[in-house]
């Protein structure tokens, strides 16, 4: 397959050419008008009780159980004046005469919570219908635009909250491209030393980002996406796209140095590096696919971009980046200075006197006290993740000039009961007065808590359906609150009822996600293993790099409570800290880290193996195949770096943490493991590194992967 795709690319690389640039250009022109309707929500388990309870109350009620959106009316006078009274009605005729809109609450003396502690701002109350969530964001973003043109009127609520969301995340999008991809250009300048070589890697990017785009929106148009999904193909998409480029290009330009620019080079670099940018693409995609298990949308969304965003990767890499290398030909190299192709030869040339065979040395001497020494630094790393706090994405997620943020702050600091926290039960029971008095006991129950503020009687809402409002004293996510809903949850109910609200939301999710973990970890831990025991035969050298990951899990853990939970970065990064990690973040940032480790890890090993099997010694072995591979993985690692780091810049804290984090697990695994971790420890292992039974190592022989065909 790989040889035929070389022999087409070589003979017809024009037709191969256009017929990619048509392609690229309708998957852009069709994935964005697919994607112009992603969703900013999905961070919950659709089956979860908290859920649930929700569903229940919107079937019997025909409104939502909570406020949908919230406008702050503040008229310069008085609420209580009549000019006052005539600017709040004017924003509740605007929200009620909405078709979305289900019922509105305002200022009353059954109310009064609802006005400000001053007396100068009132909350208007707007509760949706029975719509989904594509609609209920249509719905923000039309009210919005309707009540924003009032003046003294400042609009929020959840669905605020999404709308503005999808439209900082494009906006983000936009500018972390402009930022990374002059960038990514310099650095491939840099690493190629010539103009047209350097141009490669970012066009394949553009044309994976393209691919990514169009199926997400298919993925959209049948599952329904997360916006979020968004940066991820597109950092990914132009990470991979990059390293994959590089190691095609690289082994090209060796290949034409020895063969000419002739169909042998073309298939020989095909055959060789091709086949290790399909095994890696299938290898980065099923760790990311992993998370398609999770019923969360956000995660979902996250692993089937993944998924599609590395075979596109591949596509490009294998399928278009040969015909454009063929048709450059030698002119691969054109518009480079004598004086930079000298210095990349000489590098391609040194072997056993480069700064990455003399640091391979350099550890193995003394494998003992590196292991040690990087091992430890690794914990120390590590260390603050013990003290890690978990969150979940609410309008604090939001730059402070977002709607949605200033409307909750205003709530919490000006209205009140602005720091309490809400709760509601849905109980399925009969309209009767037994039913009635046994929902009385639950409600007293509820009240003799501790945290609990103030609890409404059960009241009939139709369809077998009573609803119970509580009130915790603390915070949503205070874990005083948290613990007040896992108390309510607990109590022994004479009727099937389920608890809702934010903080339910939160204590659902937590639950979710740690059940569905243990399945998506095995599963990618699965996927090294088998990936790499088939690349090297050996069983120790996977485990040991599954426990590799894992340590670079922990440290990157570690960056993220220091950075993002302590809010040490603060200023530099212009966000302001949650007190805690996004609950979602670890188990994103560790499928990636662990199909990108394996990634490199595969380019790493085979080296040593491909050295070792042709008669190499144990440490020379490692020494040369760190030579070899040494520059490429590093200039790799710090393009990705580059691509991901970008959305450091976004003003969506969560995503700050996702390009932070994964920039830092791909940089610690290719320095502190790939240059020190993972020499020192084959030095001490010797020729254990490859044992195997020997049940496997006849497996191996039979359909173990060879770079050599």
């Amino acid at each position: 397959m790989l040889d035929r795709i070389a022999r087409v690319s070589h003979a017809h690389p024009v037709r191969v050419i256009i017929t990619s640039l048509l392609t690229a250009a309708a998957a852009l022109a069709i994935g964005f008008t697919l994607i112009g309707n992603l969703s900013a929500s999905g961070f919950n388990d659709p089956d979860s009780h908290s859920v649930r309870a929700q569903e229940e109350i919107v079937a019997a009620t025909g409104a939502s159980a909570v406020p949908s959106m919230v406008a702050i009316v503040d008229p310069g006078v008085p609420i209580a004046s009549p000019e006052g009274q005539a600017e709040v009605n004017r924003v509740a005729k605007v929200m009620k005469d909405d078709p979305d809109v289900a019922r509105i609450a305002g200022p009353s003396p059954q109310s009064p919570g609802l006005t400000s502690t001053d007396g100068s701002k009132a909350a208007v109350l707007a509760y949706f219908g029975d719509i989904n969530e594509d609609e209920s964001q249509a719905a923000a973003r039309r009210l919005d635009d309707e009540l924003s043109t009032l003046p003294g009127v400042t609009v929020g609520g959840a669905w605020t909250a999404a709308a503005e969301t999808s439209t900082i995340v494009g906006e983000d999008l936009l500018r972390a491209e402009l930022i990374a991809f002059p960038l990514l250009f310099l650095v491939s300048l840099w690493v190629f030393r010539g103009l047209v070589a350097a141009l490669l890697p970012p066009l394949m990017g553009a044309l994976v980002i393209f691919g990514g785009f169009f199926f997400l929106g298919v993925g959209n148009e049948v599952f329904g996406m997360s916006v979020y999904a968004l940066n991820l193909v597109t950092g990914l998409g132009l990470g991979l796209a990059i390293d994959y480029s590089l190691l095609m290009v690289s082994r090209y330009r060796e290949e034409i140095a020895a063969h000419g620019a002739t169909a042998t080079a073309l298939a020989n670099t095909v055959r060789t590096a091709g086949k290790s940018v399909v095994y890696s693409a299938i290898t980065v995609g099923a760790a990311l696919a992993a998370l398609m298990i999770f019923p969360q949308n956000f995660l979902f969304s996250m692993g089937f971009g993944g998924l599609v965003v590395a075979l596109v990767a591949a596509v490009v890499a294998v399928g278009v980046l040969p015909a454009v290398m063929a048709l450059l030909g030698m002119r691969i190299n054109a518009l480079a200075p004598r004086s930079w192709r000298a210095r990349s030869e000489a590098a391609d040339r040194v072997e056993q006197s480069g700064g990455w065979y003399r640091l391979s040395h350099f550890v193995m001497r003394r494998p003992v006290v590196v292991a040690l020494v990087s091992g430890a630094f690794m914990v120390l790393l590590a260390l603050p993740a013990f003290g890690v706090k978990f969150t979940t994405t609410d309008s604090s997620v939001l730059p402070q000039s977002a709607n949605a943020r200033q409307v909750d702050q205003m709530l919490t600091r000006e209205f009140p009961g602005g720091n309490s926290t809400p709760i509601f039960l849905s109980a399925r029971a009969p309209d009767t007065p037994q039913a009635s008095r046994r929902l009385l006991d639950i409600t007293r129950e509820i009240d003799a808590l501790p945290a609990t503020k103030n609890v409404s009687p059960p009241r009939f809402v139709g369809e077998d359906t009573w609803q119970i409002d509580a009130t915790s004293k603390y915070r949503a996510l205070d874990e005083r609150t948290i613990d007040l809903v896992q108390e309510i949850q607990a109590i022994d109910d004479p009727y099937p009822t389920k608890v809702g609200g934010f903080t339910a939301l939160f204590v659902d999710q937590r639950s979710s996600l740690g059940a569905h973990l243990p399945w998506a970890a095995l599963i990618i831990v699965a996927v090294t293993i088998v990936a790499l025991f088939l690349m090297t035969g050996s069983v120790l050298l996977p485990i040991k790099a599954v426990i590799m990951n894992v340590l670079t899990l922990g440290a990157t853990l570690g960056v993220l409570v220091l950075i993002f939970q302590d809010g040490n970065l603060e200023g530099f990064l212009q966000y302001d800290s949650q007190g805690a990690v996004d609950l979602t973040q670890p188990i994103l940032i560790g499928a990636l880290a662990f199909g990108l480790s394996t990634d490199y890890a595969v380019f790493l090993l085979s080296r040593i193996k491909e050295i070792r099997d042709n008669g190499g010694g144990e440490r020379e072995s490692v020494a040369l195949g760190l030579q070899r591979t040494g520059r490429v993985v590093t200039a790799a690692a710090l393009l990705f770096c580059i691509a991901m780091g970008a959305f450091a810049t976004s003003r969506i804290v969560i995503i700050k943490e996702l390009g932070i984090g994964t920039a830092v697990a791909v940089a610690l695994d290719a320095t502190i493991v790939r240059a020190l971790l993972v020499p020192s420890l084959m030095a001490l292992l010797g020729k254990w590194n490859w044992w195997a039974p020997g049940p496997l190592r006849r497996l191996h022989a039979r359909i173990g992967v060879r770079e050599d065909g």
